[in-house]
């Protein structure tokens, strides 16, 4: 790891510091379309130091979605309900976390390695039907898509709240 490779925002509690690491990006959730809910979802947490005023820091895991809809030409982020990267933070502190995720995470090694670890254990899956191989093969080509977001695609996406 590069200390070139980190990224800070400062909010009111604190500075915000992401590293480029492996372990501090977690899938939560990974969904595909079905007959209610026509969308592709990931469930990223990201591992952050908070560090205070007082020299105190803390390691603290907030989550957010990226949402794609099934033929991939839209892209929406959403607010987790609880432990949200973009809760308690005011509106100049939101846009700084929505560039955090365009202009830094999508591109970071780790996030890289994240995405084609998944594809790789999609890729391994034991498929029986039809059906199954279909939801597997729309998994990929998702996760295949989140490699390519652009930053102007994450920086025009609407951030919508849980419901």
């Amino acid at each position: 790891m590069n200390v070139m490779d980190a990224k800070i925002i400062n909010t009111q509690y604190g500075l915000e510091t992401y590293l480029d690491i492996v372990e501090n990006i977690d899938v939560k959730e990974l969904h595909y379309p079905t007959e209610i809910d026509h969308f592709y979802e990931i469930m990223l947490g990201v591992e952050y130091f908070l560090l205070r005023e007082e020299k105190y820091y803390d390691s603290e895991k907030n989550y957010f979605r990226i949402r794609m809809n099934s033929d991939f030409s839209s892209i929406t982020l959403k607010e987790t309900k609880t432990e949200s990267l973009f809760a308690i933070k005011n509106e100049f502190e939101r846009i700084a976390t929505k560039e955090l995720v365009g202009e830094w995470l999508i591109k970071t090694t780790a996030f890289k390695q994240v995405i084609d670890g998944l594809i790789l254990q999609k890729k391994m899956e034991n498929v029986q039907t039809d059906e199954d191989i279909q939801k597997v093969l729309g998994t990929i080509r998702f996760l295949e898509k989140l490699l390519e977001i652009k930053t102007e695609d994450v920086l025009s996406a609407v951030v919508e709240r849980d419901n």
